[in-house]
C-alpha cells in the first residue's frame, strides 16, 4: 500500500544521535534556518556546553515559508504558526540545571514527533555570563491545512485512493482535526478523526476516529469502524510509567480481491465461492508500562483485555448451508471471544545513528542501533461458558550494526498459541525473518537489499499472503500468487537526487525474485526501473513509480507492469517482527 503523508510528517524532521550533530546544521536548508535563529537573539554556538548552567530557554519559530523560500510569503495568511507556548512545554532543560546533551537530544525528538514541524534544531548558545549557556530552540512550521492522499495504482486500475482533508495544528495548539474518505473495489467510507496529544497542556494523549462504510454497488452503509483511545505515553527515555486505555470496533463487509476481481474460492463440489463475508469485531483493553534505565533501556507491561470477533458468509449471499460451513471452516478468520491478561518486556539500547538518502532524500534518517527485543505472553482464560481458552507467546527481536556508512539489519519474530483443555493443541505458529542491507554511497547513490522468509501454520486465522505488483514482485500481475508462506528478494540501486529548487527527483533500478506458496516454493524473477520524487515540505519518503518486467513467468499487459504508489519497496513486510501478538 501506499504510505499516508499524514502519518509521514510525523517523521519529516531531521532526527539527530549525537550533540554535535544537534549543534551543527546537517544540510543548507537546516543551516540557513540555524544562522535566522542565531542572528535573531545575537548569539553564537557553543561547542563545549555539557555541564554549563542553562540561563534561559531561547525560542525561534520561523512561519512555514521563510524568506529563503521559494515561495510566496502571503501563503502564511492561512496557518497559524505554533504559538511558543507549545514549543516551550516539550522542553526537557530548565534554566538553572546543568546543560545536558541527553536531555537536548530528547526535547527535539519530542518537537519532531509532534509531527506539525518541517524542521527542528536544538543549540547550545553560548550564555551572557562564563560557565551558563542558553537553549536555542529553532523550528519550522510545516504547512498544517493539507489534503493528504494515499493510492495504490496498478496500470489504470485504481485499488486503493484515500483523501485526508487535515488541519493539523488547528490554531497553533498541536491539535488534529480531519475529514476522511477513503475508496477502495467495493465500498467508500466517510470519516472524521480528532487527536489532541496534550489535553489541557497535560501529558495526556485523547485521539478518536469513526467511519461510516457505504458500498458501491448498493449505494447504502455496510457498517462503521472506528477508535478512541485515551493515554499518557512513554514520552522520553527518562518517563518511568505509562498507561493507555482502548476501544475498537468494525463492523463491515469484507471482500478479499486478488487483482481486480473477488477472489473466487474453488469450492471442491461446485461453483467458486466469492471469498466474501461479514466482520463484527469489537474490542477493549488498558495496560500499565514501567519504564527503567536511559540508555539500556527495558520497559514491562501488564495488560488486561477483552473482545468479540465474529466472521460469517454474508446473510444475503446466494450460498447453500455446505457452502457456508466450507467457507467458514476453511477460509474465514476464527469467531472467538475472550478476556485475556498479557505481560509484556520490551529491551532495547537507547542508541541512534543518522543517515541519509536510504529510504528519503534530503531528510535525516534516524536508526536505532544495535540490539532491540520484544517478548509478550498472553493468557486467556475460560470466563465464561463461550470464551477462548489459551496462552499464547510471541517474540520480536532486531539488531542493528551500522559499519561507517553502511547499515545490516537482521530480524526475526515469532508467535505461537496453545489452546488448553479440552482438544487442546499448538496453532499460530507464525515465524518470520529478515535481513535488509544498505550499502555505502557508491557514486552517489545506495544499493539497497533485502531477504525475507514468512512462515504460517496451523493458522486459525486463514491469513494468506499475496504477492505481485506493488507489494514486491514488480513487473507480475497484482496479486497474482498466493499461499500460506512467502519467500521474498528485493535489490535495488537508488541513485542519488537531482534537485529542482525543492523537488528531489532519482532513479532505481531494481531485481525482484518471490513466491508465495504452501510447500515449496517457484521463485519468480524480474527486473526493472523507476523514478522518485520528494517534496520535502510535504512529505518524507518519496514516491515510486516502476516499471517491472517478469524474466520467467506470464507476462501481464504492458499497463499493469507499471505501479505507483509511496515509500519505498522494503516497507512491505510482516507485522510479526515488529508486533508478534495482535
Amino acid at each position: 500500500m501506499g504510505v499516508p503523508l499524514a502519518l509521514l510528517t510525523l517523521m519529516i524532521a531531521p532526527l539527530m544521535a549525537t550533540a554535535p550533530e544537534e549543534d551543527v546544521p546537517a544540510s543548507g536548508y537546516e543551516e540557513t534556518l540555524v544562522a535566522w535563529g542565531l542572528a535573531q537573539h545575537g548569539r553564537e554556538v557553543e561547542l563545549s556546553p555539557e555541564g554549563q548552567r542553562v540561563e534561559a530557554v531561547l525560542v525561534s519559530a520561523e512561519d512555514v515559508v521563510a524568506e529563503s523560500d521559494p515561495y510566496p510569503n502571503f501563503l502564511n495568511i492561512f496557518h497559524v504558526r505554533t504559538r511558543e507556548a507549545i514549543i516551550r512545554r516539550e522542553v526537557l532543560l530548565e534554566p538553572g540545571a546543568p546543560y545536558s546533551a541527553a536531555l537536548a537530544q530528547e526535547t527535539a525528538r519530542n518537537l519532531r514527533n509532534l509531527g506539525i514541524f518541517s524542521a527542528v534544531r536544538v543549540v547550545a548558545v553560548k550564555g551572557s555570563a562564563p560557565g551558563s549557556v542558553a537553549l536555542l530552540i529553532i523550528t519550522k512550521d510545516l504547512w498544517s491545512l493539507r489534503l493528504n492522499q494515499d493510492w495504490e495504482l496498478v496500470g489504470s486500475y485504481l485499488r486503493r485512493l484515500q483523501l485526508q482533508g487535515t488541519e493539523t495544528n488547528f490554531l497553533g495548539l498541536n491539535q488534529r482535526l480531519a475529514l476522511d474518505f477513503l475508496l477502495r473495489p467495493d465500498t467508500m467510507s466517510f470519516g472524521q478523526t480528532y487527536i489532541n496529544r496534550r489535553v489541557g497542556g497535560s501529558r495526556w494523549y485523547l485521539g478518536e476516529t469513526t467511519s461510516l462504510i457505504i458500498g458501491r454497488e448498493s449505494g447504502k452503509p455496510e457498517g462503521t469502524r472506528g477508535s478512541v483511545v485515551f493515554q499518557r505515553p512513554l514520552y522520553s527515555l527518562s518517563t518511568p510509567w505509562s498507561v493507555n486505555t482502548s476501544v475498537s470496533w468494525d463492523t463491515s463487509t469484507t471482500r478479499v480481491y486478488r487483482g481486480t476481481e473477488v477472489w473466487q474460492l474453488p469450492y471442491p463440489d461446485g461453483a467458486p465461492v466469492p471469498f466474501i463475508y461479514e466482520t463484527r469485531v469489537v474490542s477493549g483493553g488498558a495496560s500499565y508500562t514501567r519504564s527503567y534505565g536511559e540508555f539500556s533501556k527495558k520497559n514491562v507491561t501488564g495488560s488486561v483485555a477483552a473482545y468479540h470477533r465474529g466472521y460469517d458468509a454474508p446473510a444475503a449471499a446466494p450460498l447453500n448451508s455446505a457452502q457456508r460451513e466450507w467457507l467458514r471452516a476453511n477460509h474465514l478468520p476464527l469467531s472467538e471471544e475472550a478476556v485475556y491478561t498479557s505481560l509484556s518486556l520490551s529491551a532495547y539500547q537507547a542508541r541512534y545513528e543518522v543517515m541519509r538518502d536510504v529510504d528519503s532524500y534530503a531528510l535525516s534518517e534516524d536508526y536505532q542501533i544495535g540490539h532491540s527485543v520484544l517478548v509478550t505472553a498472553r493468557y486467556a482464560p475460560p470466563v465464561f461458558s463461550s470464551a477462548a481458552h489459551y496462552a499464547e507467546l510471541g517474540v520480536a527481536g532486531r539488531y542493528r550494526w551500522l559499519w561507517g556508512d553502511a547499515l545490516t539489519t537482521v530480524s526475526a519474530g515469532g508467535a505461537i498459541r496453545r489452546a488448553l483443555g479440552e482438544g487442546a493443541a499448538w496453532t499460530n505458529r507464525h515465524w518470520a525473518t529478515e535481513v535488509h542491507q544498505v550499502s555505502p554511497k557508491i557514486f552517489g547513490g545506495r544499493f539497497v537489499a533485502r531477504g525475507l522468509l514468512d512462515v504460517n501454520i496451523d493458522d486459525l486465522f486463514d491469513r494468506v499472503t499475496l504477492l505481485g505488483g506493488a507489494n514486491g514482485l514488480r513487473g507480475a500481475a497484482q496479486d497474482a500468487y498466493s499461499g500460506k508462506r512467502m519467500l521474498l528478494f528485493n535489490v535495488e540501486y537508488r541513485t542519488a537526487p537531482f534537485v529542482f529548487h525543492t523537488l528531489h527527483l532519482g532513479g532505481v533500478i531494481f531485481y525482484d525474485a518471490g513466491s508465495a506458496f504452501d510447500r515449496r516454493p517457484n521463485m519468480v524473477h524480474s527486473v526493472g526501473v523507476g523514478i522518485r520524487f520528494l517534496f520535502p515540505q510535504f512529505n518524507v519518503y518519496p514516491f515510486r513509480l516502476d516499471f517491472g518486467y517478469v524474466l520467467n513467468d506470464t507476462l501481464p499487459p504492458v499497463g499493469q507492469r507499471f505501479t505507483f504508489s509511496g515509500g519505498q519497496i522494503t516497507e512491505y513486510r510482516p507485522s510479526v517482527l515488529d508486533s508478534p501478538l495482535r
